[in-house]
């Protein structure tokens, strides 16, 4: 049997984590300070990191920078050595700006050496319109306001002053604004960039947008007499070369030779240290006129005055020396100041005497009776009976007045410019009319008719005259008389200045000669001479032509001028319209030279289309002739000869 003990069983220990032994072997009691727990033990050293070899990375970042070095090195032989020359240039044109010298044109001056024309210095305002951009002038709005304050001054449009100031090539540096301005236009600009500039000093708002102007010096044309010889002078263009008259003509004697200047820039002002080379411009030539500017003057005004006077579309006056040719004057009327071409009418420009071609009317019987003289067909003396009507071929011809029958010897038929008596003399040129024809024809020619004068001026027109083969059944009748057939002024003046040469034509000439750099004066060519008739022939019709004019039967007795004998004809031609190409009004004409036994001057006037008043020439050309041959001779210092005219008869009785 087993044993019962009142003992209680013992407990079952469970087991747990062992406690820490304090030195010594003492467990802690109760009380005690808790024993430290020993630290963990050290972790094992990591596994140590292996690189791969370092030599392979290095060969590829030898041969990677090799390769960039051999590319800059490949570059800059190509810059420096293969392509140096081109770049070069290129840094020249960027950096080097060339500018043209303008060489002074040569003056105009008359024979006295009155200026015409002549230059003054001006300067062409320009700019470089990079230097209004945004990021130069950290503003958006700079050529605008730029341009708000250059219109004023200069005159321009300022939405084009923009559009210059802002092209569309962003690299341009170099544009023109205004052309040939003034001085004081140039200096009001440097006023205002002066003023902007201060301004900035003190107020950092405050931008300069002038600084990107500059100014190139040039020149300017200028005419000291306004419109005076406009019409021979003609003038300069905007590119600086002759538009018109004897500018265009004689421009590569009167333009010179333009240098050029060259400089380094930056910011488009001048680099001083860098230096500069310069071309120096060849002046132009001066060129010496025949015309004199009073009887110029005296010309105008006359012929100004009379085309007012009769509402007419214009005139000319031409005066010559009859014994050289020289052209002493020649006016226009309407005309144009050649300084202020914007305000002429362009109908107005050129030169009307050389350029207008028109039927001369009975200026032109002087050549018909210098043929008939001539050829020995009749003499001053010859009678001829004049009906009030004349048949020809399919036509009746009559005078520009009804008469009846008269009895006029040649001379007579001149003083009363009789049609019909021209039309009976010139038909005994020839034992046909048509031989008649030749022979006029021939005369006609050698006065100069048909042909250029020998001016070389531009424009002119040496008129109409068809060969005699071609002269229509009326022709053959109305050009001895002066219609069917068209000249300018010069030629009809040109035919006078013969007579009075004795019957030798010298050809017209404008110019006497030219004054260079050098001061040494080169005078023109003498001018070519033609025999048209003989000495015999001219003195017979210089007294015929007083007739004319002293005869009170003559058709020009308002052309008389007291002290002086005058040799003179009056025309009156229907005009073509040279709108239309039709009849339409009348040319109005005065033809003459005097002292008639010594003759100086010849004066020729015509008026196109006179609406007020008379249209006669007689009436309101023989007024002007007068008016301008008395200034004339005067002004040469022409003395009255005082012999005797011969009054040779102009009517007969049957």
């Amino acid at each position: 049997m087993t044993e019962v003990s009142d003992r209680e069983p013992p407990r079952r220990r469970v087991p747990g984590p062992a406690r820490p032994v304090r030195p010594g072997g003492r467990q802690p009691g109760p009380g005690a300070r808790p024993t430290r727990r020993p630290s963990a033990p050290p972790a094992a050293p990591p596994r140590a990191l292996r690189l791969g070899s370092p030599r392979p990375r290095l060969r590829l970042i030898g041969l990677v920078l090799t390769l960039v070095l051999c590319a800059f090195v490949v570059r800059l032989l190509q810059v420096q050595a293969v392509d140096a020359g081109t770049y070069a240039a290129k840094a020249e044109q960027n950096r080097y700006v060339v500018h043209t010298l303008p060489a002074e044109r040569g003056g105009i001056t008359d024979r006295n050496g009155v200026a015409l024309a002549t230059t003054v210095d001006a300067y062409d305002i320009t700019a470089d319109p990079t230097m209004f951009t945004r990021e130069q002038l950290e503003i958006g709005d700079g050529p605008e306001q730029a341009a708000a304050l250059l219109a004023p001054i200069l005159g321009e449009d300022q939405e084009e002053l923009v559009d210059r100031l802002r092209p569309e090539n962003e690299g341009l540096r170099y544009v023109r604004l205004a052309r040939r301005q003034t001085p004081q236009v140039w200096n009001q600009i440097k006023d205002l960039k002066t003023a902007l500039t201060k301004k900035t000093e003190t107020d950092e708002s405050v931008v300069n947008v002038l600084a990107g102007v500059f100014a190139d010096p040039s020149s300017k044309r200028v005419y000291p007499g306004g419109d005076l010889a406009a019409g021979i002078i003609g003038w300069v263009g905007a590119d600086g070369k002759g538009g018109g008259g004897l500018e265009r003509k004689l421009n590569d004697t009167l333009a010179g030779k333009d240098g050029e200047i060259r400089y380094a820039q930056s910011g488009g002002r001048q680099v001083p240290t860098v230096g500069s080379t310069e071309t120096p411009a060849v002046p132009g030539s001066d060129v010496e006129l025949t015309i004199d500017r009073d009887i110029q003057w005296a010309a105008q005004h006359a012929i100004s005055e009379q085309v007012k006077k009769s509402q007419a579309d214009g005139g000319y006056v031409i005066v010559q020396d009859t014994a050289t040719g020289e052209i002493l004057a020649m006016a226009n009327s309407p005309g144009f100041d050649p300084g202020d071409l914007a305000h002429a009418d362009p109908d107005a420009l050129g030169n009307a005497a050389l350029q207008d071609a028109f039927e001369p009317g009975s200026t032109a019987k002087v050549m018909s009776m210098a043929a008939v003289l001539e050829e020995n067909a009749a003499t001053p003396m010859t009678h001829l009976t004049i009906p009030n009507r004349l048949k020809r071929g399919d036509r009746l011809f009559k005078d520009d007045v009804d008469h009846p029958t008269w009895y006029l010897t040649l001379n007579g038929v001149l003083a009363k410019s009789s049609n019909i008596g021209t039309i009976m003399a010139t038909g005994e040129l020839g034992r046909t009319q048509e031989e008649a024809n030749k022979v006029l024809y021939s005369y006609l020619r050698k006065f100069g008719i048909g042909g250029y004068s020998g001016l070389g001026f531009p424009g002119e027109t040496k008129g109409i005259l068809a060969p005699p083969d071609q002269w229509s059944t009326s022709q053959q009748y109305t050009i001895p008389f002066g219609q069917g057939v068209s000249v300018n002024a010069l030629q009809a003046a040109s035919v006078y200045s013969t007579i009075a040469n004795g019957g030798v034509r010298v050809e017209p000439t404008l110019v006497r000669g030219t004054k260079g750099d050098d001061g040494r004066f080169t005078p023109s060519p003498e001018p070519k001479k033609t025999r048209v008739i003989s000495e015999k022939t001219a003195k017979t019709l210089s007294q015929m032509l007083e007739s004319v004019v002293d005869d009170e039967e003559g058709t020009g007795t308002k052309a008389r001028i007291p002290g002086y004998r005058v040799a003179g004809k009056t025309g009156t031609a229907n005009r073509v319209d040279p709108a239309t190409g039709k009849y339409h009004g009348y040319t109005s004409s005065f033809a003459g030279f005097a002292p008639a036994d010594k003759p100086r001057v010849t004066v020729y006037c015509a008026i196109q289309n006179a609406t007020e008043g008379s249209y006669f020439g007689g009436q309101i050309c023989g007024p002007i002739y007068k008016q301008v041959m008395e200034f004339t001779l005067k002004t040469l210092q022409v003395p009255p000869t005082g012999a005797a005219p011969a009054n040779l008869p102009v009517t007969f009785k049957p």
